[in-house]
Parts: structure tokens; C-alpha cells; sequence
């Protein structure tokens, strides 16, 4: 299938891309074919964020969002940072918070529901979406310039023999093909090895963030309230922290992000997450409601400094594929938003004037003019600093937002990836989790069901090891397995014979959310994520 371009990813970023793209071809009287393709059952399955959303890329996009119903309908009324210690909350006064952390004129949204939308918005200008389709391989020319993706065949046995059910997977050629898979998206990370996208850039760095929904008792429940915390549970060297936003329908979005460049092997981020809800200052907005849904998703919180270079011959990076995410603000939907934009103005320039499968000089040139790139410089030294622990981190990012405003005349630096600063287990504390209460926490297996995940289970396991020896050699021996913990699923799991010996490492893979946390952490860099089936995964409702 021939397109004008291919879109890999259905969430804000792609979504804004197609949409841009079908609006100048209507204001230019110039056709442009658009397809996108998403690997979930349907746009928004597999969306998962805060989130409080900053309109101000959506405005640029779709001025009129409000006529068309956007479901953008909890505006931010009240923001509150409380610092917790394991009895007590101290609440910092707005009139201290840096304006990063200001969230006047924003919304509280289903990051999922904004998606589905921006399909329907973009399928009526003729942008073609194939949900349950997942792009398994980038196609190349034979001049090494990107022709488009391949999607994976249905019906592949774990064997890796066709089924009964097989059908074959399809090749969709592009001019120009953008790639929007959301954070340490399998096809970006193959294209930033094959072109060199890094160079010059430093490591990028991670969190990975578990979020739950709930439904909560009326008297609780404040429209527009946004509650971020630090502190508590997490130790004062690891990076993290919690936020609490009031949607509308008596509904709250609560969750704990951790940054993957902890140290300690046996931190298992789920169970601080668990252990953060029993707070006396957080249980009782929970006590009495319902939880709805679980889900967890790494975020790419580098910044700037660790942007890579966005394109390569016939094609480009958007959104978290490359990096765009505001971690001081704890946003990036805004920003994945613009990225797209810019991508596709700068395609339909080349495309209006006959070009194709170049490089799209124009959208890095179009960042460095934008007020993204304004806006992440800003924040350049947020995660930096944050990183060198939580009491000296604050005071520093105080001094860096509040007196030199984010433009102090230096900039930090990144200089280890997040797999290598695991500690060995025998320098680490071990750390002695609560069991669940049932009430406010829950064990995995229970969030997992709700995250409503589905796999075929006959099909190749799509977490790949490079070396079946290491993690029993290496990952138990050295570290403790840490892959039974960083999972936020109950993927990961070490199994022994009767005797309590002979050590193997099993694959749950049918519990997998597709966060992509292990593809991060493993310290060997020894697991692949590679995309399963299309429509597997998890399907998420209102996140």
C-alpha cells in the first residue's frame, strides 16, 4: 500500500501529524494520502498519562476544540506540592512553587479519551487509521533511505509456524514515514542505531510511571485539583513522586512515578507506588471508592540535552519516540503535540514541492525556533538536579526556576544510561514491603487484570533475551533478579525445582502492558522488546 505518509503511532503526537498534514493539503488544494497505524484494538488502548494537559498546542492545531466537543472538561482550579515524610505532609505555599509546577489554565483529561478523539477529528479529513495493525520492521530502499513499515503477520504459533489462522502481515511505502510510538518505541531505538541519531547527545533517561483510576466517595471528590507529592515512600537518593488529579464523575487519576536510574536492585517501584496510597495525607481520598483500571508506561524524562537528531532519509521522530517531554512540568502531551505539527509541515513542504525520502531539514530547524524548544530548555537542568537526591535537588531546582528562571548560564548532563547504575545486591539494603490491604492496595496480579490485558497465547513470546544464560547467571547471581521487580506486571518471575534450586527464569508474557520498562532497566541490556501481535496488549478505559 502507497501512501504520501505512513504514521506509526496513534497517540498525540502522530494523531497531530496526520491532522496537520490533511489541513494544509485542504488549505493548499494539494492531495496528501495519510495512513496511521496503531497496534492496540483501537486508538487509545494503549495510551496511558497523568495527565494534566496544557492546550496550548491543541489550540495552535484546532483552534475550534471546544465547538467539537474535545473531552478536555475539568479545568484546573486548585494546585497543592506536599512533601511527605512516613507520618506527616508538609504542603509547600503556591507562593514558593516554581511556575513549572503552576498548572493555571490547564485540564485534567483521559490522555486515552483526548486520542480517541483526535482520530475521529482526523478521520474526517481523510487520514486512514488501522488500529490492531503493529509495525514490526522498518523497510529501507536501496539507497538506505526509509520506505515505509511492514506490519507482523496474524496467526504465527509459538513455534513460529503459520496457524490456522494465519494472515500475512503488509508492506505500507511512504514518502515520508514518522515514527510516534511513544516512549523507547522499538522501531525508533532500531533507526537511532541504524543512522547514528545519537551522536552527540546524552544517554536518555527514564521513570516509569503506574497509574490507577479511581471512583471515589463524593465528599472527597474536588473537580480540578491537582496534588503532586515528593518524599515518601522513596529513599532521599531515588528520583520520584506521586500525583492525585481530580477528573470529572467523581473520578481521580492517582499515580508514583520512579526514575529508572535508581540504584538499590531490590526497590520494586509497584510496591512503593502500593505503599505511597497508605499515606494518612492520600488513603482517605481513596477509602470508600472503587478502583477501576491499572496501567504503567516508562516516560523518556532526558529533556533537551538528550534529544537525538529527529530525521533521517525518508522519515523522522516524534512525540516520546524521540524524547519530547517536559519533566519539570510533568507533561510532554503539549509537547508531543507540537513535535507532530512541526514534522508535518515540514513533510508537506517537501511533499508540495515534489520531494521525497530526504531528510526533513526543516522540522529540527522548525524546533530550534519554536517555543518547545524554549519551553524544554527551560527545564534542561530539572532532572539533573533532581537526580542528585531530594533535599539538595529542590533546593537546587528552586534556585534554578525561581532565580534564574531556567536560564541559568549552564546546563547539566547525563552521564550514565539507567541500566547501568544498579548497585549489586550484596551493597544494597534489602527493603521489606507491606502485603496488600485490599482496601487502598493491591497485589499485582489483581492490577493486572484490570488493566483488561489480552495476548494471543500462542504466539512467539515477544520479550526476547539475547543470551538465555543471563539472567540466572548474571541477574540473580549479581543483582537478584531485579527483572521481577522493575516489571510492573508480574512478567519476570524465578522459578525453582522442589529443592529450592536450579533457578530459571519464566515469561509471563500474556501479562505484559507494554511498558517497555524492561527493554530499559535489564542491566545487561541482555532483553528485547519487539512488538506482538497486533491488538494485544493492554486495553485501557479512561486513562
Amino acid at each position: 500500500m502507497q501512501y504520501d505518509a505512513v504514521v506509526v503511532g496513534a497517540g498525540p503526537a502522530g494523531l497531530s501529524a496526520a491532522i496537520r498534514l490533511k489541513q494544509l493539503a485542504a488549505e493548499n488544494d494539494h492531495e496528501v494520502s495519510v495512513c496511521v497505524l496503531e497496534k492496540g484494538s483501537e486508538v487509545g488502548a494503549h495510551i496511558l498519562s497523568g495527565a494534566v494537559i496544557d492546550p496550548r498546542a491543541l489550540n495552535e492545531l484546532l483552534p475550534d476544540w471546544r465547538e467539537l466537543n474535545a473531552p478536555l472538561n475539568a479545568p484546573v482550579t486548585e494546585d497543592r506540592f506536599v512533601f511527605l515524610t512516613a507520618g506527616t505532609a508538609f504542603r509547600v505555599p503556591n507562593l514558593l512553587l516554581p511556575e513549572c509546577f503552576k498548572n493555571h489554565g490547564n485540564y485534567v483529561v483521559s490522555l486515552g479519551n483526548v486520542c480517541r478523539w483526535l482520530a475521529r477529528q482526523a478521520e474526517a479529513l481523510g487520514v486512514e487509521i488501522f488500529a490492531g495493525f503493529a509495525a514490526v520492521e522498518v523497510l529501507y530502499r536501496d539507497d538506505g533511505s526509509v520506505r515505509g513499515v511492514a506490519t507482523g503477520d496474524m496467526g504465527i504459533g509459538k513455534d513460529g509456524q503459520p496457524t490456522a489462522s494465519h494472515q500475512p502481515g503488509m508492506e505500507l511505502h511512504a514518502k515520508y514515514t514518522f515514527f510516534a510510538e511513544g516512549c523507547r518505541g522499538h522501531l525508533g531505538k532500531q533507526l537511532q542505531e541504524r543512522y547514528g541519531l545519537r551522536a552527540g547527545a546524552d544517554p536518555q533517561v527514564y521513570g516509569i510511571g503506574l497509574k490507577e483510576l479511581w471512583e471515589i466517595q463524593p465528599g472527597q471528590h474536588r473537580q480540578g485539583l491537582v496534588v503532586h507529592t515528593a518524599g515518601w515512600p522513596l529513599a532521599n537518593d531515588t528520583y520520584g513522586g506521586s500525583f492525585l488529579y481530580h477528573l470529572e464523575n467523581k473520578q481521580v487519576s492517582i499515580g508514583f512515578v520512579v526514575g529508572l536510574n535508581y540504584s538499590n536492585p531490590h526497590l520494586n517501584p509497584y510496591e512503593e507506588f502500593q505503599r505511597y496510597k497508605t499515606h494518612p495525607a492520600i488513603r482517605p481520598y481513596l477509602e470508600g471508592g472503587r478502583r477501576l483500571a491499572y496501567g504503567a508506561r516508562a516516560i523518556a524524562a532526558g529533556g533537551l540535552q538528550s534529544l537525538p537528531k529527529l530525521v533521517f532519509p525518508g522519515g523522522c521522530l516524534i512525540g516520546d519516540d524521540a524524547g519530547f517531554l517536559n519533566a519539570s512540568r510533568i507533561k510532554g502531551s503539549h509537547a508531543a503535540m507540537k513535535s507532530g505539527t512541526l514534522a508535518a509541515e515540514a513533510a508537506f513542504a517537501a511533499l508540495r514541492s515534489g520531494r521525497a525520502n530526504d531528510e526533513l531539514a526543516a522540522y529540527p530547524q522548525a524546533f530550534r525556533e519554536s517555543w518547545l524548544r524554549e519551553e524544554l530548555h527551560r527545564a534542561r537542568n530539572f532532572k539533573p538536579w533532581m537526580s542528585k537526591g531530594l533535599l539538595s535537588g529542590t533546593l537546587m531546582v528552586g534556585i534554578d526556576q525561581i532565580v534564574f528562571r531556567g536560564r541559568a548560564p549552564w546546563t547539566l548532563h547525563h552521564r550514565h544510561a539507567d541500566h547501568e547504575t544498579l548497585r549489586k545486591k550484596s551493597e544494597a539494603r534489602p527493603i521489606a514491603y507491606p502485603k496488600p490491604d485490599g482496601v487502598v492496595s493491591f497485589d499485582r496480579l489483581s492490577s493486572v487484570f484490570i488493566s483488561n490485558v489480552n495476548h494471543n497465547e500462542d504466539q512467539p513470546c515477544h520479550l526476547t533475551l539475547k543470551d538465555a544464560s543471563v539472567p540466572v547467571r548474571i541477574n540473580v547471581e549479581l543483582y537478584d533478579a531485579p527483572e521481577t521487580r522493575y516489571c510492573p506486571a508480574g512478567v519476570y518471575e524465578i522459578v525453582r525445582d522442589a529443592n529450592g534450586e536450579n533457578p530459571r527464569l519464566q515469561i509471563n508474557a500474556q501479562n505484559c502492558v507494554h511498558c517497555k520498562t524492561c527493554d530499559i532497566k535489564d542491566p545487561t541490556q541482555n532483553i528485547v522488546w519487539v512488538a506482538p501481535e497486533g491488538g494485544g496488549g493492554p486495553n485501557y478505559p479512561n486513562m
